[in-house]
């Protein structure tokens, strides 16, 4: 699958948040936790990570969601859409919800997360499966390594 080019721009259901990505995503993934089940309503959510200095929005936000890990989560202050998380440690990236993207059907997940809490009947084509995430930093770098060289 192609990706589109940045400038990428998408918005929250209700159109108050908007959202500018001008740089290319680091790597592209489905979560299976529970936390990600009940944030979502589904059986897993897709995250597109970007790296922070190429993503911007517009609009008001409140903080939400669990948090937990060390997780800040961000939804439209308007619609309540759930936007993007941040990772404490990780400020260079930030986990856009590939929902919001004008094009979120170009983001396919490439890897998956959480797969011991995953529904059983949900599946995704990703192409790296993680019982529960990769082990260290450097893994994790390999396979954003990975996803740029597709």
């Amino acid at each position: 699958m192609v990706l589109p080019k940045p400038p990428l721009t998408g918005a929250c259901l209700c159109g108050s948040v908007q959202i500018k990505v001008t740089a290319s995503p680091l790597l592209t993934l489905a979560c299976h936790c529970r936390d990600c089940q009940k944030l979502s309503a589904s059986a897993y959510s897709l995250t597109t990570m970007f790296p922070s200095d190429g993503f911007s929005y517009t609009g008001e936000l409140i903080k939400g969601g669990l948090g937990s890990g060390g997780r800040t989560h961000y939804f439209c202050k308007s619609c309540l859409n759930f936007v993007f998380s941040r990772i404490d440690g990780a400020n260079q990236r930030v986990n856009l919800r590939t929902s919001v993207l004008s094009e979120a059907a170009s983001f396919e997940p490439f890897i998956e997360l959480m797969t011991d809490e995953k529904m059983p009947w949900a599946s995704v084509p990703a192409v790296h499966s993680f019982a529960r995430n990769p082990e260290s930093p450097e893994e994790l770098q390999t396979l954003m390594d990975e996803y740029s060289e597709r």
